[in-house]
């Protein structure tokens, strides 16, 4: 977010006294809608994004690649092609190489991590509990 006193009055200036932006001189940038100040400044939204993009990546990439597998070549075969998953790995390390992209990489892996330790942890619980509850 800058704080120089220009850009604050340009800011100002193009607004209209509803709060609603003007009509700027370059058609081809007003019908582009830009992202919110939320999206381009604000420092956490960089972290959030990444963290739950990590969790959906850890939820949702393996679900879909059982099924697609299992679809196209059976449920005995699943087993046999479920390490191949692993290869999807590649795109958060891609993230963490990339210098425009690390933060967002640092906490999808944050993210990756975090949801596997919470899950395996859970499931290591409900089995503890269902095996000294059993008899």
């Amino acid at each position: 977010m800058s704080t120089d006193k220009q850009a604050v009055d340009a800011a100002v200036a193009d607004e209209a006294p509803d709060g609603e932006p003007t009509a700027t001189a370059d058609p081809s940038a007003a019908a582009e809608p830009q992202p919110s100040w939320w999206h381009r400044d604000h420092p956490t939204f960089t972290a959030l994004s990444g963290f739950f993009t990590g969790l959906l990546f850890v939820s949702l990439v393996p679900a879909i690649y059982v099924g697609l597998v299992s679809l196209i070549f059976g449920n005995d075969r699943v087993e046999d092609l479920f390490p191949f998953v692993l290869v999807t790995l590649v795109v958060p390390l891609g993230l963490v190489v990339n210098q425009h992209t690390r933060r967002f990489g640092k906490f999808f892996w944050l993210g990756m991590v975090l949801t596997a330790v919470v899950v395996l942890g859970v499931a290591a619980l409900v089995l503890w509990y269902l095996i000294e509850h059993q008899s």
